[in-house]
């Protein structure tokens, strides 16, 4: 049976792609504190990017999707170099120094770096409407970092906090190479050749990961798995998907939402019930998030008069 994907609004299959990618991203912080606590940070990343390599290259050869043009492969090796190596790696380090509130509040001025790459390198407007939101949204997840680190079991290190910094620089920075690539490429195509690249790059810590295998628990082994086929594989490729059909500047926006659903995320599987200050937080996140998007009716393009704006088809 084939997906009737044609008989579906371009900006629904959209909107539908950067939901998916929200939650499946709030997850990963999740499972990263899971895994991390068996794996080492650069054993986690590389065991991550192999199972998502598995999983993207069946379904390039089941797409026959087939190589990229050679125009996109300089933005397809920035991606995977500083995005899927570096970014993993340093936030699969922060997160073993600093608390999952701290993490999120930091990796998540991101979206801000990304606004200001995008309006600088790439030509993208920064239309008052999305620097409103992103300040709301900042302020938001100010607020669930600090809730979520004040509690007894909080704990904050210099070291981690540059590290996350730098996993936000390095998510910024993959964003804007990935988005020239994609003039070019195919969503699939673009993930799977900067998942490959991450993953190449990873190889040094191949001892680490087969010496800490062994040792780990069946769960930590099984988030690591769920990291590299659910938040990456998948995540990322339906990231692309919407990356080449908004600008990157909105698209980094609604991420703001993650910290609002790590905190539902928790509430709803681990029983950890957020104090009213965390649920202000997520709310003001999610409010954000409205604000960036909102575009009013008698201001649209004909082009934009979807759910997230103008479409490539």
């Amino acid at each position: 049976m084939t997906f009737p994907s044609r008989s579906i609004p371009p900006g629904v299959l959209t909107v539908g792609a950067v939901t998916f990618t929200v939650f499946a991203w709030a997850s990963a912080f999740v499972s990263i504190r899971s895994a991390g606590a068996a794996y080492s940070p650069g054993a986690l990343a590389l065991g991550r990017l192999l199972a998502a390599s598995l999983v993207l290259a069946v379904l390039v050869l089941v797409r026959r999707a087939g190589l990229p043009p050679r125009e996109a492969w300089r933005g397809i090796l920035v991606s995977g170099l500083v995005w899927f190596c570096g970014y993993t790696i340093a936030l699969n380090w922060g997160e073993r120094l600093v608390d999952a509130g701290t993490a999120s509040l930091l990796v998540n001025t991101g979206p801000i770096l990304m606004a200001l790459l995008a309006a600088r390198l790439l030509g993208e407007a920064l239309p008052p409407r999305l620097l409103v939101g992103m300040g709301v949204s900042f302020a938001g997840a100010v607020v669930v970092g600090l809730s979520m680190s004040s509690g007894d079991g909080g704990s904050t290190s210099v070291l981690g906090v540059v590290l996350c910094l730098l996993a936000a620089v390095a998510y910024a920075t993959g964003v804007i190479a990935q988005k020239p690539a994609l003039s070019y490429g195919t969503p699939l195509q673009v993930t799977t050749y900067s998942c490959l690249v991450g993953a190449v790059a990873c190889l040094p810590f191949t001892g680490q990961l087969l010496a800490e295998i062994p040792e780990a628990p069946v769960s930590a082994t099984l988030n690591m798995v769920y990291l590299g086929v659910v938040p990456t594989a998948l995540a990322f490729t339906t990231w692309t998907y919407a990356l080449a059909r908004m600008p990157a500047g909105k698209l980094g926006a609604t991420t703001y939402a993650v910290p609002a659903i790590v905190v539902l995320l928790s509430w709803t599987l681990l029983g950890e019930v957020p104090a009213w200050l965390t649920l202000l937080g997520g709310v003001l996140c999610l409010a954000g998030v409205a604000v960036s998007r909102y575009t009013p009716r008698a201001a649209r393009t004909p082009a934009e008069d979807s759910p997230l704006g103008a479409s490539r088809t």
